[in-house]
């Protein structure tokens, strides 16, 4: 598995090494060894999936707050996302800060690491498409928050094309800092 540091301190994309021969491919997604040895949160407690029937999907920005904050491991399975993340820590030299990057099953050597403190999102750029979370902390209802897909604050670029978000993704406040 090979590291790259992104522009948010803490956030990882995640490129994973195959190895191929004539049965296919055979890749370590997760390796809690070196997870730590790059100063990852390596807990895994609860992992899901995401089905989107249509391209352009929205599903963020979510979050959970402390003591229930978690680390999130992103993958795409089929079709592909554009998937962003926020830096919402408090103190943070890139809080308020995002980035974005395309998983897509065609290329699934890629992997995005989400620390806590961080709001994520995605919008798929596919029908059909399928997204994998390996979560640090399990889901806490009273615990979740969220900042809107389209708060100033941010100025997020999405991709064009229609969108379907749900009421709740819709109706989150504007941002405010801590």
């Amino acid at each position: 598995m090979i590291f790259n540091k992104t522009k948010l301190k803490g956030a990882y994309i995640i490129q994973l090494e195959p190895s191929e021969d004539e049965r296919g491919s055979f890749a370590r997604m997760f390796c809690r060894e070196e997870f730590e040895t790059h100063g990852l949160n390596s807990a895994v407690v609860q992992c899901n999936i995401s089905k989107n029937r249509r391209k352009g999907t929205l599903r963020g920005m979510h979050y959970q707050v402390v003591p229930h904050a978690e680390a999130k491991l992103v993958a795409c399975l089929a079709g592909s996302i554009y998937d962003v993340i926020i830096d919402l820590r408090p103190g943070s030299i890139t809080c308020c800060s995002w980035i974005a990057v395309e998983l897509s099953a065609r290329d699934p050597r890629s992997l995005l690491y989400i620390p806590e403190g961080f709001a994520h999102g995605f919008q798929t750029l596919e029908d059909d498409t399928e997204v994998f979370y390996q979560m640090s902390h399990a889901y806490v209802p009273e615990a979740a928050r969220g900042v809107r897909w389209d708060d100033p604050a941010f100025a997020i670029q999405w991709p064009d094309g229609p969108r379907t978000i749900s009421t709740r993704d819709l109706h989150y406040p504007d941002f405010r800092p801590a």
